[in-house]
């Protein structure tokens, strides 16, 4: 981890000082990665020396509304994404009527250099452009259009944004370009686990008969929205391949998205659609990932670091994952079989067996004593982000 030093953490008074105000801005608050970290650190916070709000780009509702709302933070619409200037003013009246914020701190990647130059002209004090995924590879292949638009977004990060964060190198260099780690203002900050609801007893029996799972299948698990990124179409055919070679295996996918439809088409033209098992989003993923799953699979054309793989692994779970996900997501590394996207199907489906065969499942002990200590563990690493406004607010 880059630069951890700068975020030594500096006392304060609660009782005298007003609270920092931060404004977070993001998509929508639903059932994802980035937005369940972002629950997570606000659990996590002091309340009393951060106050939090939310800007979203959406009118409907998130998944997680409810569970902000109820720590005290409120949660602003500003859906006009496709209409900048419309975006400009509706973003600048919510700081005027909302604020003074003395922090805004954006994730929603490269808009983020939009979002960061109108809070610079309005002068908010600190401004945190943070990545969350590396889109290098796909975005590469992007009309030219796209491409200046990235290279204009890029530029006004450089030029609004005084701090930036990343979940990795990868994503730090796809936001931020590589001679980020000569700049003191960008920092590596990894998303922390919240490892408490890994630590309870699950009786897979009961798991799988809630999922109408035979005792004796072997389930290959993945968790992801259903959207390009996770590369649900190579993950059935994986999966096809392996269910032939083993009939007991069962497919369960957790998540929900706008390719779902058509994953589930595919699976019945496969004739798997009986062993594929579409959860939608689950709020309890732990146990899925302690009594459900036998191996997890993450084929992903890219990731910012991969916070499901993380959690899978904290589960003791063989994993097989592409190439495209940060080194950085090997927590723990005898679990992890790292293949590349340009190899076949049935490449995939002969690794993916082979390493479960030779990758016997870790006890959730032994991986929780490794995880601990390290800065995956949300203990660990919010504290990091709480000195971080402290110091950028100076206080």
């Amino acid at each position: 981890m880059q630069g951890l030093g700068a975020f030594a953490k500096m006392p304060h008074d609660d009782e005298t000082r007003e609270p920092i105000r931060v404004l977070h801005v993001v998509g929508r608050m639903d059932c994802a990665g980035l937005e369940t970290w972002i629950v997570r650190v606000l659990q996590r916070l002091d309340l009393r020396r951060f106050q939090v709000d939310i800007l979203v780009h959406a009118l409907e509702p998130g998944a997680y509304d409810a569970e902000v709302s109820a720590l005290g933070c409120r949660i602003f619409p500003c859906p006009y994404v496709s209409r900048p200037w419309i975006y400009a003013a509706e973003f600048k009246r919510i700081l005027r009527e909302q604020g003074p914020y003395d922090i805004v701190h954006s994730h929603v990647h490269f808009f983020s250099g939009y979002v960061l130059k109108l809070a610079q002209s309005a002068q908010v004090p600190y401004r945190i452009a943070h990545s969350h995924n590396d889109h290098g590879e796909v975005e590469s292949q992007k009309s030219w259009l796209r491409q200046r638009y990235r290279q204009l977004m890029k530029y006004w990060v450089r030029q609004a944004a005084t701090h930036g964060l990343a979940t990795s190198t990868r994503a730090a260099v796809d936001l931020f370009g590589s001679a980020w780690v000569t700049n003191p203002k960008i920092q590596v900050i990894y998303c922390g686990l919240d490892l408490t609801p890994l630590e309870a007893n699950v009786s897979p029996g009961a798991i799988r008969q809630a999922w109408n799972i035979p005792a004796d299948a072997w389930v290959i698990g993945h968790v992801g929205r259903f959207e390009p990124q996770k590369n649900h179409r190579f993950l059935v055919e994986v999966a096809a391949i392996v269910m032939h070679q083993r009939p007991n295996t069962y497919l369960m996918l957790v998540g929900d998205g706008s390719l779902r439809s058509e994953t589930e088409r595919q699976a019945k033209a496969l004739g798997i659609g009986d062993r594929v098992i579409f959860t939608g989003v689950q709020s309890d993923l732990p146990s899925l990932l302690l009594g459900a799953f036998d191996l997890f699979l993450f084929p992903s054309w890219h990731e910012g670091l991969g916070v499901a793989l993380l959690e899978a692994q904290v589960a003791g779970l063989p994993c097989v994952i592409s190439t495209a996900v940060p080194p950085e997501a090997d927590l723990i590394p005898t679990l992890v079989k790292r293949l590349s996207l340009e190899q076949s199907s049935a490449d995939w489906a002969n690794a993916l067996i082979a390493h479960a065969q030779g990758t016997p499942r870790q006890s959730v002990e032994t991986t929780l004593a490794l995880v601990r200590q390290s800065p995956f563990n949300m203990e660990n690493s919010v504290p990091l982000l709480a000195d971080l406004y402290a110091r950028a607010a100076h206080v």
